[in-house]
């Protein structure tokens, strides 16, 4: 197959012959040439055209990714806020809760320990001052919450002023009052008083030093006051004794027992048993003779007894 081109000049016609392999490869990259050439430029203008557009949604597709990932980092912060908030109310109540026993125990501890009306009032809070702290707070709570747990610190704090002194007031108290006789020393009735009665072997006139407690042989004697016991043994007309310093200048005297329990330089605390009634030395039966003596000197133990009930 032969291609004869022409001119419109009077030139020579070119003639190509087709069966000439050469040729063909010519044309055939040639054409091949021309065939990329087209698809390039074709995809420099798709790039040129549509390169920002393509550009454009896919920033809009990864701001909305970030936007889900902040809304859900978001959600969880305020989950966990709330969590925050419910557990301060929960214990907010529990402090209340708290204040509350707390009133009532200061009031039950005023009227224990007997005082005064007014001197603990545990609905008004103390007078306090300070010097004024102008530093900010780094971090603050939701307003009412925050107001909420300020007044209940200081409600506290008052709270546990007057509880302090009412206490240090009662522990002074109960110190003095378990150094102090108070109360029977064993279980019984009162068969001779202090003061003057007929002695009851001679029937002369004599002077009663203490109280008799009649008790069966072998009924527990215990101690009336806190103190150290400073004779453990027998003394004359009394039998075996039992005598106890409380160091504020009460001394007791508890004698005519069967056994002592006790020994010199022991410490006892009110109700321990020191001994067991009987009737040893110049008794006629069964009893405890009860003395008390302040700061040297024999004293009626009648007022200690019925002081007791």
């Amino acid at each position: 197959m032969q291609i004869i081109l022409v001119s419109r000049t009077k030139k020579v016609p070119k003639t190509w012959n087709l069966a000439d392999k050469r040729l063909r490869f010519r044309l055939f990259g040639i054409a091949a040439a021309a065939v990329l050439g087209c698809a390039a430029l074709g995809g420099a203008v798709t790039m040129a055209v549509a390169s920002p557009h393509d550009r454009a949604l896919s920033e809009i597709r990864q701001l909305r990714q970030q936007v889900q990932q902040q809304n859900l980092q978001l959600g969880g912060v305020r989950k966990d806020a709330q969590r925050d908030i419910d557990a301060l109310a929960v214990k907010l109540g529990q402090l209340q809760a708290q204040s509350t026993r707390l009133n009532a125990l200061g009031e039950r501890l005023t009227q224990v320990g007997k005082l005064d009306d007014g001197e603990f009032n545990f609905d008004e809070q103390p007078a306090v001052g300070g010097v004024e702290d102008t530093a900010d707070s780094a971090y603050a709570l939701p307003q009412a919450l925050n107001a909420s747990i300020d007044q209940l610190a200081n409600q506290f704090d008052s709270q546990q002023a007057q509880l302090s002194a009412l206490q240090s007031l009662l522990l002074d108290a109960k110190i003095e009052s378990n150094l102090k006789p108070t109360g029977m020393p064993v279980e019984g009735y009162i068969s001779s008083y202090f003061g003057g009665r007929p002695d009851p072997f001679s029937g002369h006139s004599a002077y009663h030093t203490g109280l008799d407690i009649s008790a069966p042989k072998g009924t527990p004697v215990h101690a009336v006051a806190e103190g150290m016991v400073t004779f453990a043994g027998e003394r004359t007309g009394y039998g075996d004794v039992i005598e106890i310093d409380h160091g504020n200048g009460y001394m007791t005297r508890y004698a005519h027992n069967s056994k002592l329990d006790v020994s010199p330089g022991q410490r006892v605390h009110v109700g321990d048993v020191i001994s067991e009634a009987g009737s040893t030395g110049r008794s006629t039966g069964s009893h405890v003779h009860f003395e008390v003596w302040y700061k040297g000197r024999v004293v009626n133990p009648l007022a200690f007894v019925k002081n007791h009930r």
